[in-house]
């Protein structure tokens, strides 16, 4: 009988104290760890850290680490940091070399982190995702189109707006300790109870004539609250308030609209969807390369711009990204108006010259084809990579919650490529070592000689 501190040579040890050890190589998160250049990805992010001033920083491994885990897998800061805690895989990825029994960091250390490196550093690590692809990165076509990245706010109307005014006027004479005449607090609950289904013919008069008192109160304690505000304490809400006075004075037909107070950068967009009419967030363009189905760029704007206007914007992004740009870029119908931005040649689909040969006519209607590709890849963006919902603020939130989206699809794509590489080569070794033929009374059958 064999000793008990004999063990087999393929049995693995719980006793090293090293992670690597008690991990499976084959495991994705294994293979992205050894395939991610880190030493660039600190050096170029150690720009942003001072090397004297401040306690010091967490590693930036680890923090990149749980940002690429956090678009990957669809969680939130939190729930990261605690998966991050029960899941071995993901503290290698982050560069643990033993397991860890506590918390890395706390949640809010990554929206910390987010802010330190802003847009720049979040383009670097899309930069590295691309690269990791390489030359299927640098195809000569690429596909574009535009999607709305929605924020994450209720549908707005009037009503909650100024019920919104009225409750964070309440919250200011709070904190300066001011005595309202009245707050209105029961008064504006059966007020929005009156909104409820005012588009049915017997509610809407009433709904429409509470909707026009929610406004007057709002304006009421917004107007008491300038009167009896000191000096100081009113220029510490002055940007505040303003926003308040916008929102009570924009009416139906107004321009640059405020359709929520904690997120004013918001505006209306209308894709022509069926389902969804209108949706408020960021416009984003989106490049992918026409083969291979790469994100080579991912550019988020401000403002409600013409899709043939964005084009400027988001070829120079690819240019700076992946480092030259495009020399075709395939658009639908909506790019109407550009044929060409700098070297790039813009083709979209319309109707074949007279004099369009049979092959050049085959050949466009297989490139506008291939240009429909760009459309799952933006549904698979926003089902399993957050763009679907942005929970970040502002307008840098929105750009730093595409990229890292587009980064975190890269890096999913190159691991499903070098998995199926690898289950190919084995496949490929079995069929070398094991004989195939087919049994002549089954021909659907195989039988194998080994």
């Amino acid at each position: 009988m064999k000793s008990s501190a004999t063990k087999s040579k393929g049995q693995m040890s719980f006793i090293s104290p090293d992670l690597i050890d008690q991990l499976n190589p084959k495991h994705e998160l294994v293979i992205l760890a050894n395939i991610i250049p880190w030493d660039t990805l600190e050096e170029e992010l150690a720009g942003f850290y001072h090397e004297k001033m401040g306690r010091p920083a967490k590693p930036i491994r680890l923090m990149v680490g749980l940002m690429i885990l956090k678009q990957m897998e669809d969680l939130s800061d939190e729930k990261v940091v605690e998966a991050w805690v029960a899941n071995p895989y993901m503290q290698f990825l982050c560069g643990a070399t033993q397991f860890q029994w506590q918390f890395p960091c706390v949640s809010s250390d990554l929206t910390h982190f987010r802010n330190r490196i802003g847009e720049e550093g979040i383009k670097k690590i899309l930069a590295v995702s691309i690269a990791l692809h390489g030359k299927e990165a640098l195809e000569k076509e690429v596909t574009i189109d535009t999607t709305v990245q929605e924020k994450n706010i209720t549908f707005p109307t009037d009503a909650k707006l100024h019920r919104r005014i009225a409750e964070k006027c309440r919250k200011i004479a709070a904190a300066g300790e001011i005595d309202l005449r009245r707050s209105y607090t029961r008064t504006i609950k059966k007020l929005m109870k009156a909104q409820r289904f005012a588009s049915h013919p017997r509610n809407r008069k009433k709904a429409k004539k509470a909707q026009k008192e929610l406004k007057t109160i709002a304006g009421r304690l917004l107007r008491e609250l300038n009167r009896k505000l000191p000096k100081e304490t009113q220029e510490l809400y002055q940007s505040t308030l303003e926003l308040f006075e916008r929102v009570l004075a924009q009416e139906r037909n107004s321009k640059n609209k405020i359709y929520s107070l904690h997120e004013p950068d918001v505006y209306c967009m209308s894709k022509g969807k069926e389902h969804k009419k209108y949706e408020f967030g960021a416009k984003a363009s989106i490049v992918t390369t026409k083969n291979s189905g790469i994100i080579v760029g991912a550019q988020s704007f401000s403002e409600n711009i013409y899709d043939g206007h964005t084009l400027d914007t988001v070829l120079n992004q690819v240019k700076e990204l992946r480092g030259e740009r495009p020399e075709i870029g395939i658009c639908d119908r909506g790019y109407r108006g550009r044929s060409k931005v700098g070297d790039t040649r813009i083709m979209i689909p319309k109707s074949p010259l007279k004099r369009a040969t049979a092959y050049e006519k085959q050949k466009a209607r297989k490139r506008f084809r291939r240009r429909a590709g760009i459309e799952p890849i933006i549904g698979h963006l926003k089902s399993d990579y957050r763009l679907g919902r942005n929970y970040l603020k502002g307008i840098a939130g929105d750009a730093i919650n595409l990229m890292m989206a587009a980064a975190a699809f890269n890096f999913k794509k190159l691991l499903r490529q070098l998995i199926y590489f690898f289950v190919s080569i084995l496949q490929h070794i079995f069929q070398s070592r094991i004989g195939f033929f087919r049994r002549p009374d089954h021909p659907s059958l195989l039988s194998f000689s080994i």
